[in-house]
């Protein structure tokens, strides 16, 4: 596979904003190995082998285990995931295929039991970043599988 263009080379404002996004996630009010679970999801859904590959491994670097990471695509059939969880998978898909499920008013009130109004809101960014991200991989051809996670360091163990 080829990839058909580097994204990263141009419109680096626009790349700005994306990483700003990332890292406002990244100090949000969820956790950050369960958005790796989330951006999966989404990953899956849309097909992004990019995005599939790299938060697959950032997944397991982060402690998932193998088990739930097999099972997240019949998440719904699958007993590895805490109901929380399951509202927020049913959500990411919700809102994945937003053109289709118009995110349904029954899943919102499903989230609303786990989640609160500002966890809501950073579930709806990272949602939909995810899905920007892999328009943005998909599009350009972005090639997986050199992806590596970041090293943790060895003064924070």
């Amino acid at each position: 596979m080829q990839p058909r263009i580097d994204y990263r080379r141009f419109a680096p404002e626009a790349l700005k904003g994306m990483y700003a996004l990332e890292s406002y996630l990244s100090h949000c009010s969820l956790d950050h190995h369960f958005l790796h679970l989330l951006k999966l999801r989404a990953s899956q859904i849309n097909g992004c082998a990019f995005c599939i590959d790299m938060h697959w491994k950032d997944a397991r670097a982060g402690g998932e285990t193998e088990q739930r990471l097999y099972g997240l695509d019949a998440w719904r059939e699958s007993p590895y995931y805490t109901d929380r969880e399951r509202a927020a998978l049913a959500w990411t898909e919700a809102v994945t295929l937003i053109s289709t499920t118009h995110a349904p008013d029954e899943e919102f009130a499903e989230l609303q039991k786990h989640f609160s109004e500002q966890e809501i809101v950073d579930l709806i960014y990272a949602i939909s970043v995810i899905n920007v991200w892999n328009r943005i991989a998909i599009a350009s051809r972005a090639v997986p599988g050199r992806y590596q996670p970041p090293q943790k360091s060895s003064a924070a163990s």
